[in-house]
């Protein structure tokens, strides 16, 4: 080896100690194709998965760090952190290097957390969030709103992981038409590889990546922020929540002597939660519906006392109040009538502020509107023919709910 050329066998050394310590990502690591670059201050990446190597940096490093610098690479490129990096940057109308900057340390603080320990070294000067003094297991987005450049990021102004972490184009570059660079359906099939891998035996898989297995390529839609929006808008609306009290008389009681008028206080809103669990709801969704309901009692503000659940198919079943969103009971399994999960939330003494209706629309509905705000997360349906009429067409949602398409 000639002085000052890249040490390729410790490199690849270092990349085969990475795959002995997560064999889950073999296929990625293997997948990146290292570039010698002098213009990198470590090693970086770009979107098409090529991995630029400063020879300086692989001849100081020890082997065992560096083979943490591959994981932390090839996470980048897993997590779409470039694509990531892109679409928050074009909400939020951020632009320019420092931006970027953000995203990296952000992007860092994501893969960090949970990436290193178990045969692979932590390199130094890695990013972690509690170098910020923000909480760890989150995503990049969730960082991005928690922090801004500083006094207390001046360290971290080396950081440079390349395009491929943040999705500004850097000069080293070859971009799409340069030599080894992968096609976006071999990217695809390489994600797609290590997430099937992972939910298949996941094993001590840290709970990021078995997270991002997951959802990988069932990525959180924005019906799940509109389902949100939707609940948070119908309990925060006039005359949600709200009731006349003696406990504080009204201030107009002091122009009228000897006459005490009540005051209108806001309460915590109540939401009662109908799941369509109709043979006509799939397994997926039933398990779809369990996740709304936590994030609806998020939406409220997190008093799950105040969210209660009823199961429904052709009849209401026992409402359950909302202590673990996973421990709640979905029975039924016949045919569809959601009047009667109405009718069951509206019978009792404490009437809730706002029902939320999750269901796939195979359903009569209520002939008046219910005194309440009412929100329908309907699951997607082709259309269909009735069994025995092929006339049929299922009574669409009413006008006076509020309908958010789930999934």
């Amino acid at each position: 080896m000639t002085p000052g050329s890249l040490d390729e066998e410790k490199l690849f050394a270092a990349r085969l100690h990475a795959v002995r310590s997560r064999p889950y990502l073999a296929t990625a690591l293997f997948a990146l194709h290292a570039v010698e670059s002098r213009r990198v201050p470590t090693m970086a990446v770009d979107r098409h998965w090529r991995c630029y190597v400063s020879a300086a940096f692989v001849d100081r490093t020890p082997l065992e760090e560096l083979a943490g610098v591959w994981v932390h690479e090839v996470s980048h490129l897993l997590r779409d952190h470039h694509g990531r990096g892109d679409r928050f940057a074009a909400k939020h109308g951020l632009s320019g290097p420092g931006e970027r900057l953000r995203m990296n340390i952000a992007a860092d603080c994501e893969i960090n957390d949970d990436v290193f320990g178990d045969g692979l070294a932590e390199p130094a000067g890695a990013v972690r969030p509690a170098l910020l003094r923000l909480p760890e297991g989150e995503l990049m987005e969730d960082y991005l709103r928690q922090f801004r450049l500083g006094p207390h990021t001046d360290g971290f102004a080396w950081l440079d992981c390349g395009s491929g972490a943040d999705g500004l184009e850097r000069d080293w570059d070859l971009g799409p038409d340069g030599a080894h660079g992968l096609t976006a359906e071999e990217r695809d099939a390489v994600r797609f590889r290590v997430a099937q891998g992972l939910n298949a035996h996941p094993g001590t898989a840290p709970k990021g990546w078995q997270r991002w297995a997951r959802e990988a390529f069932h990525p959180p839609q924005p019906w799940r922020e509109l389902l949100g929006a939707a609940v948070r808008s119908a309990v925060s609306g006039p005359g949600v929540g709200e009731d006349y009290t003696y406990g504080r008389p009204s201030r107009r009681s002091a122009g009228l002597p000897g006459v005490i008028l009540p005051s209108l206080r806001r309460r915590p809103p109540r939401v009662c939660v109908i799941v369509d669990t109709s043979g006509s709801v799939s397994d997926d969704e039933l398990g779809s519906a369990i996740v709304e309901i936590a994030a609806i009692a998020r939406a409220v503000g997190g008093r799950r006392d105040l969210v209660s659940v009823i199961s429904c198919d052709a009849a209401a079943h026992v409402t359950h109040p909302l202590c673990r969103a996973e421990g709640i009971p979905l029975v039924g399994g016949g045919g569809t009538d959601l009047r009667s999960g109405f009718a069951k939330a509206l019978r009792g003494g404490s009437r809730p502020d706002v029902i939320v209706a999750l269901t796939d629309g195979q359903t009569p509905w209520p002939d008046a509107r219910p005194p309440c705000r009412t929100v329908v997360g309907l699951f997607p349906r082709p259309g269909r023919s009735g069994e025995d009429d092929p006339d049929y067409v299922p009574d669409a949602p009413p006008a006076w709910a509020r309908v958010v398409t789930v999934g």
